[in-house]
């Protein structure tokens, strides 16, 4: 939520000469004309009240809102624009935004090259996009409230925070709604989206051509897909919650040398992670629950490191689509199946026996979805037993060597957090 900030203008005062004393600007002045004829380093005060746009600023300045200060756009464009360095947006109910997706209508714009851009404390309200840092640089977009166009259809509206070309951008603690995606960005490197919420939403977050940035702590809830890691590259994707989401919590398409590490999925109506063709990435300690398909593998996704992921009474723990033989354990340490069962005679925390998620009827079935009607006939209850006694006749597949016995210590912190939103 955001936060609302009453500054006392004696702060600015205090302590030597450390700080500008703010210009308090009422409601009953022309904002536009005020930001025109300002000096770099001034600090506005907005009062309570409703400010027109559309401005632009194009001065490293600072504006603060008292409780109450909104501006309000022009329904055509965007309400503000940053064409300076070092600006500062706090505080602020910002409104009516264009919503023309060509034009980029947005409740705030920060345009290329610009840098260190801090939007912070605000409520962004019936804009097409909430933030759109356009080639910015080293800017920072945090603890804003940011409700899109509710009156559009979901493919109509912009997103809450866009990212194009960004690098060293910071986005958190933010609660966005009701926009396409929470946070896209593309083509940019060195993000951090960290203690974000996220909920009536396409995706949650949307990576694109991103490389060497970190997702970690967010929260998603109820949208149709949580985080979609796509064609992007070292990625640190650490310690998030989806709960709810109606067809992926985790999505990582052409995602490569990264790690997925200590998120958790509960009750997706589809897939806790579906994987296409995703290389060299380590994913571990991962907890997933309740999800139709636990894990989705396919597409030649190849040399990925796999273990100490908790699976837990998913539909189906395992979809794999692929000829080839792979081995989810490291350093003989495999993951936990609540549907294994299986002794530990030697009480060392790994069991007996291998596990091995599917046999030749789920693959039949997945290749040729009619079969099901044949289910319950002899010849499909001939090949299970076939593929339980004779291990030979089986086609490529999962194997877990070293199944653990228990989830105990699989993505607790992360998974004590996603209690908190669980009815």
């Amino acid at each position: 939520m955001a936060i609302k900030t009453i500054l006392n203008p004696l702060l600015f005062i205090f302590s030597g000469f450390l700080y500008a004393q703010p210009i308090v600007i009422t409601a009953a002045q022309d904002l536009s004309q005020v930001i025109s004829s300002a000096n770099n380093g001034d600090i506005y005060l907005l009062k309570s009240g409703i400010y027109s746009g559309n401005i632009t600023i194009d001065k490293k300045i600072t504006i603060i809102g008292e409780d109450g200060a909104k501006i309000v756009g022009a329904k055509k464009g965007s309400v503000i624009t940053i064409n300076a360095n070092n600006v500062t947006i706090k505080n602020l109910i910002i409104s009516n935004s264009g919503i023309n997706l060509a034009s980029q209508d947005s409740a705030i714009f920060v345009n290329k090259n610009m840098s260190n851009a801090l939007i912070q404390n605000n409520t962004l309200i019936g804009n097409l996009i909430g933030v759109y840092l356009w080639g910015a640089i080293n800017s920072s977009v945090i603890n804003n409230k940011i409700i899109g166009k509710k009156d559009l259809r979901e493919n109509e509206r912009g997103n809450g925070i866009q990212l194009w070309n960004s690098p060293g951008s910071k986005v958190s603690f933010n609660d966005v709604s009701y926009g396409r995606d929470g946070i896209f960005v593309t083509t940019s490197k060195n993000n951090t989206f960290n203690n974000n919420f996220f909920h009536n939403l396409r995706y949650s977050i949307h990576y694109m051509y991103t490389n060497n940035s970190s997702v970690r702590d967010n929260v998603s809830i109820g949208n149709d897909i949580g985080y979609a890691l796509m064609s992007s590259n070292k990625l640190n994707i650490s310690n998030n919650i989806s709960i709810n989401d109606r067809e992926h919590g985790l999505f990582a398409n052409y995602l490569n040398d990264s790690k997925i590490s200590g998120n958790v999925v509960i009750n997706g109506k589809n897939k806790c992670l579906f994987v296409y063709n995703s290389n060299f990435n380590t994913i571990n300690n991962n907890y997933f629950e309740r999800c139709l398909i636990g894990v989705n593998w396919t597409a030649g996704s190849n040399k990925n490191t796999f273990y100490n992921n908790a699976f837990i009474n998913n539909h189906k723990q395992v979809k794999y689509v692929s000829t080839k033989n792979i081995e989810w354990s490291h350093q003989e340490k495999g993951n936990y199946w609540s549907n294994h069962n299986s002794y530990d005679m030697n009480n060392n925390g790994i069991a007996d026996s291998a596990y091995k998620p599917n046999d030749i009827t789920d693959k039949i079935l997945w290749r040729y979805p009619n079969a099901a009607i044949l289910l319950g006939s002899p010849i499909m209850q001939l090949l299970k037993y076939s593929s339980q006694h004779f291990p030979s006749l089986l086609p490529g597949g999962i194997l877990d060597s070293y199944p653990l016995m228990s989830a105990s210590k699989i993505a607790t912190g992360t998974l004590k957090n996603a209690k908190k939103y669980i009815d």
